[in-house]
């Protein structure tokens, strides 16, 4: 299920990376203020969902551009074809594809593939996480003073702009310092593989989270919404860390 999951990732890359190098034909429509979508966002997950479908026709799909399909399989494959359109969008090189497989309940498989580095992040739950077939953990980072803190901006819901801030302001006197780089999935890897020592942001959606999620416990890390619980897929508040900054990361956001 994992090697499919991965097929499907490097053929939407493939479409991705064929989009950017042509430069042309995107057709970009705004699908809300701030938020985007293009032919490319529709291409990839039209190959993603018909690799999926090929192998497991009888898998529920949550996809970002076409929604849940009907039925309630045991497993359901979560994708966002494109995670970092806006970025993509102006050439900037911090975009990914994000597939994570769920089993009844728990996160069983998740893949996050950059095509632009050709970087392929993967993790099964209880087998580990990978980057490119080697082995990541989290960061040894012991304190949040220490710590370079990824975040994403709440453009979504651009009422909770204050809270943000002082979340942001907060963050910023008490670490060593924050990255806003426009891509939640890819940022959530980057923790995973100790490129960052935590992260947070506020009004995520599923296929934003569930693999990058899986990812960084595989790889050591502690996932939860801002209480620290495990409810943060269905409330799109997500905070991620090192165990020995994780408490401190909430209570900075608190």
């Amino acid at each position: 299920m994992l090697n499919i999951a991965v097929r499907a990732a490097r053929r939407a890359g493939s479409i991705i990376n064929r989009a950017a190098l042509d430069g042309s034909g995107y057709e970009v429509r705004s699908k809300r203020l701030n938020d985007f979508v293009t032919r490319v966002d529709h291409a990839a997950e039209e190959a993603i969902i018909e690799t999926v479908r090929k192998a497991y026709p009888d898998h529920a799909v949550l996809a970002e551009e076409s929604g849940a399909s009907a039925g309630r399989a045991e497993y359901q494959w979560i994708i966002d074809p494109l995670d970092g359109t806006t970025n993509f969008i102006h050439g900037f090189p911090q975009y990914c594809v994000s597939i994570a497989i769920r089993h009844r309940e728990a996160m069983a498989h998740g893949v996050i593939y950059d095509p632009m580095k050709n970087e392929l992040f993967t993790a099964s739950k209880g087998r580990g996480a990978f980057l490119n077939d080697r082995r990541i953990r989290v960061s040894k980072c012991l304190r949040l003073a220490d710590a370079l803190v990824g975040t994403g901006f709440p453009f979504k819901e651009i009422d909770r702009i204050n809270v943000y801030v002082q979340q942001m302001r907060s963050l910023m006197a008490k670490s060593a310092g924050l990255r806003r780089a426009g891509a939640a999935a890819l940022d959530l890897a980057y923790v995973a593989c100790g490129r960052l020592d935590a992260f947070w942001e506020l009004g995520l959606s599923p296929w934003d989270m569930a693999a990058g999620a899986l990812m960084i416990q595989e790889a050591g890390g502690l996932v939860g919404d801002l209480g620290g619980e495990p409810g943060y897929l269905e409330s799109g508040e997500i905070a991620a860390a090192t165990p020995k900054i994780f408490t401190a990361l909430l209570e900075a956001l608190r």
